[in-house]
């Protein structure tokens, strides 16, 4: 017997460690997509504004499959989901690589987005079903983690890849690098079919019976990375344009949120559990409301260290609202429509992720000032504060 259950651990182990890698490389490829844009324009001979619909391109794809790809994982089970979608995406990491002009860059990252978009509904399901509920709190929250994780890594495994060989040849191997994982996640999880049992009912969505509490989550993500992408495609640009630091600083300020974020989310489901249980909600409404200070004191913040020490701050509390959305959904839905769930939620997060970049830059267009910008995103946090107050008990 002790065998038996030594053997399930590193079994559920060796998932959840795979299925980290998987989420590392899924943000890796956004991080190698934005490193290699110049090179691509380049190559393509293009300016930015095709270069900005390659990159949305893939964002429109990733977001329009939340809801159904979320569905799927409970029509079909999560571990089939988490095969097809490494499959699909490995297999256009390294099409992306061999793009043969812009137009089939562009329809290439579409695909890319349909093909990642099942994986964070699949794979958050997949450790709710493998740990009991004080463990998927944190396990859960442990997974989001791996976002920045991949977001912070890449640059050091990629960019000497595109250095010294180009952008194509550093997609084809993150690609080769999706397969491999697959093929171990494959060796570990065997059987991949889904337990279902013939005759049983397939779930299917049902609106009106979905808990409220999802759609206040909705709101709350679509506002908190409405922040998240809108800093994280901007701040750079700011830095440079408005601050007038070098290439060589800018290095080094800007993975300094994205380490803070990824501590936050890390520790996100052990503070949820150890000092708000009984009590999640409050710990999502509190950290919303310190992202909301964060980000007025970014904006009214006239120095270079003010607006570096509030992105970090912003960072971090964001972090810990935004994953801990996902562990307290981890807590209360139940496993049937848990994949549903995820993917109703994650479509508002992405959604803000495709809105917060265009909106900054519609803003700084409009009023010529990034002041305005800033401001633009303290409403946004207004916005997920107020969306805390619908986070009621069941």
């Amino acid at each position: 017997m002790e065998t038996i259950g030594n053997s399930t651990t590193v079994k559920r182990w060796g998932s959840f460690l795979l299925l980290y890698l998987g989420y590392m490389v899924l943000f890796a490829d956004r991080t190698v997509m934005n490193i290699s844009l110049a090179y691509i324009g380049k190559d393509f001979h293009v300016g930015a504004a095709a270069l900005g619909a390659t990159a949305s391109a893939f964002f429109l794809g990733y977001t329009l499959m939340q809801i159904p790809g979320g569905y799927l994982t409970d029509k079909f089970g999560s571990k089939l989901m988490v095969v097809i979608s490494l499959f699909a995406w490995s297999l256009m990491t390294m099409v992306t690589g061999w793009a043969w002009s812009l137009a089939a860059l562009i329809a290439i990252r579409f695909l890319f987005g349909i093909a990642e978009g099942p994986y964070p509904a699949a794979a958050l399901k997949r450790i709710s079903e493998n740990y009991d509920k004080n463990e998927k709190l944190q396990a859960t929250s442990a997974l989001i983690s791996s976002n920045y994780a991949g977001a912070a890594v890449a640059p050091l495994i990629i960019v000497p890849i595109i250095a010294s060989s180009g952008w194509r040849n550093a997609f084809v191997w993150l690609g080769v690098g999706g397969f491999i994982i697959l093929l171990a996640y494959y060796l570990v999880e065997r059987p991949i079919n889904n337990s279902q049992e013939k005759g049983q009912a397939r779930p299917k969505i049902e609106w009106k019976k979905i808990d409220h509490r999802v759609w206040a989550f909705v709101v709350i993500g679509l506002a908190l990375n409405i922040i998240t992408k809108g800093l994280e495609t901007w701040m750079p640009v700011y830095f440079l344009q408005e601050q007038g630091i070098n290439l060589k600083n800018l290095a080094w300020l800007v993975p300094l949120p994205v380490i803070s974020g990824g501590i936050a989310a890390f520790i996100s489901g052990f503070v949820m559990v150890h000092l708000f249980k009984k009590h999640e909600r409050w710990m999502i409404s509190i950290a919303s409301f310190l992202t909301l200070i964060f980000m007025f004191g970014l904006f009214k913040s006239t120095s270079l260290v003010g607006v570096v020490i509030f992105d970090v701050l912003i960072y971090f509390v964001k972090s810990l609202a935004f994953t801990g959305i996902f562990s307290f959904i981890a807590q209360i839905l139940s496993e049937k429509t848990y994949g549903s769930s995820i993917g109703i939620v994650n479509f508002g997060g992405q959604l803000g992720g495709f809105v917060g970049p265009l909106l900054i830059g519609w803003i700084v267009q409009a009023a010529g000032s990034y002041s305005a910008a800033f401001f633009g995103l303290v409403i946004s946090a207004l916005v997920a504060v107020i969306a805390c107050l619908f986070i009621r008990k069941a």
